[in-house]
């Protein structure tokens, strides 16, 4: 059966954006970015991999999954398919209709969807955000890929959003972790069950 992980980069008080969504401090540079991307190329923007001249197709994730708010950020930087090399799924209950011909639009459950796309043949499924939607989907959560920058925000969007508390703690492990000189810890986790 496929993983859905949940890749992101967030600060150490746990938020990956502001509250308007940007991820301006997170700081672009330093040695942690090579080695990772090096690891999981297909977690770059297609823009990106096409400006880098990376070609290499990814041996980790062949699905990207987002909710509108992160889908809205690639809008934001020009592009309906920022991940076209990907298949690419958005949640939203709002969108009237999928933003691009390239991207699946979930409108009811994402829950089931995401057990069907679970059950499909495949490499994995990476849920790149946001918060909101890794708190509906926590039950189908198998691994967290952590980007821990060493930055408090104070405030902002939250790693798991900010809604109902959970019945009961949901448990992971860490399978690997590395701290990099720019002080960037990437740490993998994989779910207890």
């Amino acid at each position: 059966m496929r993983k859905l992980t949940y890749y992101v980069a967030s600060t150490i008080d746990g938020f990956i954006a502001t509250e308007d969504g940007s991820v301006d401090f997170f700081p672009v540079g330093g040695d942690h970015g090579p080695a990772i991307t090096a690891l999981y190329p297909e977690t770059l923007p297609t823009k990106v991999r096409e400006s880098l001249g990376v070609d290499k197709p990814g041996s980790t994730f062949d699905t990207v999954l987002m909710g509108r708010k992160t889908h809205d950020f690639g809008v934001r930087t020009g592009t309906s398919s920022p991940y076209s090399h990907l298949r690419q799924l958005v949640v939203s209950t709002t969108l009237p209709e999928s933003p691009d011909p390239d991207v699946e639009l979930i409108a009811s459950d994402p829950l089931d969807r995401v057990r069907e796309l679970k059950r499909e043949k495949g490499l994995g499924i990476w849920l790149c955000g946001g918060g909101e939607l890794a708190q509906v989907l926590l039950p189908e959560i198998d691994q967290v890929f952590l980007k821990l920058y060493p930055i408090v925000l104070g405030h902002g969007r939250a790693l798991f959003g900010a809604g109902p508390k959970l019945p009961e703690p949901t448990r992971f492990r860490v399978l690997t972790s590395r701290v990099f000189e720019d002080g960037v810890a990437f740490v993998k986790y994989s779910r207890i069950r």
